[in-house]
């Protein structure tokens, strides 16, 4: 437990309690006028059409698009540094879903009415991670959930079919790296928040929570939890879970699976589009996450449209979040950008399903997912998750992982003491 030590005592030093800092809110405003949205880098092209229909129909209320990097923690970064001079720059943020309790507790955004929102053709756990304390401070625009891809002509040849358990997955990784000299197993296994995400799935699939739903105490059964870093762990161990896989994000995972290296792979959807146009072809295919007892459950994922609180044009803020929101964009969200929507009967929709195939699978690992830890700290939790995981992942022959398991829960509890 030494080697965790000194990141987890940065953690804590870094965690200040946010509510006490949380910068004063200004008084509402209920300005009009051009916005700026801030956002994520654009990867596709389909965003800027979108905001062009807006400003056609909206000339006194033009929106501009400022993209940020790529990367969450870079976007975040930026935002941060913004709100916290009180800046009027930025209107409408697009934030990563885990940042809702964070930006809400400082203060940084503004409660909604949910009565202007139709919240309830949404899909549930989307909407759950708009809010926070009771109270809705943004609007889902886009969600999230990780699937299994998977060799599907591999398996063919073996008889085998799509695992639905970890102990299933682990059988027929273990065969097709034998029989086939490709890696069995990989997900994003770095240390960063993809890490985060997914030792949240291997807890949560076998049958336990990293934190309460209100993020007020450490949740996590020591032994479900034990059994979530084990299969990662023992995959390492035994090497269906190949060496290189500790350093994927979802780039590196994403290319290994479409070039035929890997034989199963958790990613996010994004990753269906490009593997359909590479060596594997028609080869794959995906289903939902295995767990310990049967189907896992993905940690969410997603954009959510929030307004800062030091807009002075904060109505006409509210009113492009709902034009933003609205169905027929989100269509097109799904069309134009491969991003999964967050209305519910889009999933059902015989056309989009004829060109997203995986629709169906998605729906059920979106309606199947939870929420990451919603904390205050979030970004503390995941610093002392994944550098615990990681540490497991990288000495999986030198400590227990109930050791481990054990050790992060003290220091998950202190960070939670400190909000």
């Amino acid at each position: 437990m030494r080697r965790l030590l000194p990141v987890a005592l940065a953690a804590l030093l870094a965690a200040g309690c946010s509510g006490a800092v949380a910068q004063e809110t200004p008084e509402r405003s209920s300005g009009t006028g051009p916005i700026t949205f801030v956002t994520g880098r654009d990867t596709t092209g389909y965003l800027q059409p979108l905001l062009d229909r807006w400003n056609e129909a909206h000339p006194a209320e033009r929106v501009t698009l400022l993209e940020l990097p790529e990367a969450a923690d870079e976007q975040r970064a930026q935002m941060v540094a913004n709100l916290q001079a009180k800046s009027e720059r930025y209107d409408v943020l697009g934030l990563d879903v885990v940042w809702t309790a964070e930006f809400a507790d400082a203060g940084w955004i503004v409660p909604l009415d949910r009565g202007m929102f139709p919240l309830g053709r949404f899909l549930p756990p989307v909407v759950d991670t708009a809010v926070y304390r009771g109270k809705l401070w943004a609007v889902p625009y886009t969600s999230n959930a990780g699937l299994l891809y998977y060799r599907k002509d591999l398996l063919a040849e073996q008889g085998f079919k799509p695992p639905t358990t970890w102990a299933e997955l682990r059988e027929q990784a273990r065969t097709l790296h034998e029989r086939y000299g490709v890696g069995g197993y990989a997900g994003q296994f770095l240390a960063y928040e993809g890490l985060t995400v997914n030792f949240a799935e291997a807890v949560q699939s076998a049958g336990t929570d990293i934190l309460s739903p209100d993020g007020t105490r450490v949740a996590m059964d020591t032994d479900r939890a034990k059994a979530g870093l084990d299969f990662l762990t023992g995959g390492v161990r035994e090497g269906w879970i190949p060496a290189e896989a500790l350093s994927f994000k979802e780039e590196e995972s994403r290319l290994a699976f479409q070039e035929g290296r890997l034989a199963f792979a958790r990613n996010w959807p994004h990753a269906y589009g490009p593997a359909t146009s590479s060596a594997v072809g028609r080869k794959f295919g995906v289903t939902r996450l295995p767990g310990l007892n049967g189907p896992g459950s993905s940690s969410l994922g997603g954009v959510n449209l929030a307004v800062s609180a030091f807009s002075k044009r904060q109505k006409s803020a509210v009113e492009f979040i709902r034009y933003f929101t609205g169905l027929e964009n989100q269509r097109r969200v799904l069309a134009d950008g491969s991003f999964p929507p967050v209305w519910a009967e889009l999933y059902d929709d015989p056309g989009l399903i004829k060109r997203f195939p995986y629709l169906p699978v998605l729906k059920q690992s979106i309606l199947s997912a939870r929420p990451r830890p919603a904390s205050a700290n979030y970004n503390q939790v995941s610093l002392v998750i994944a550098s615990a995981v990681s540490n497991a992942l990288t000495h999986p022959q030198e400590e227990d992982d109930g050791d481990i398991v054990a050790s992060m829960k003290g220091q998950l509890s202190e960070i939670i003491r400190t909000q």
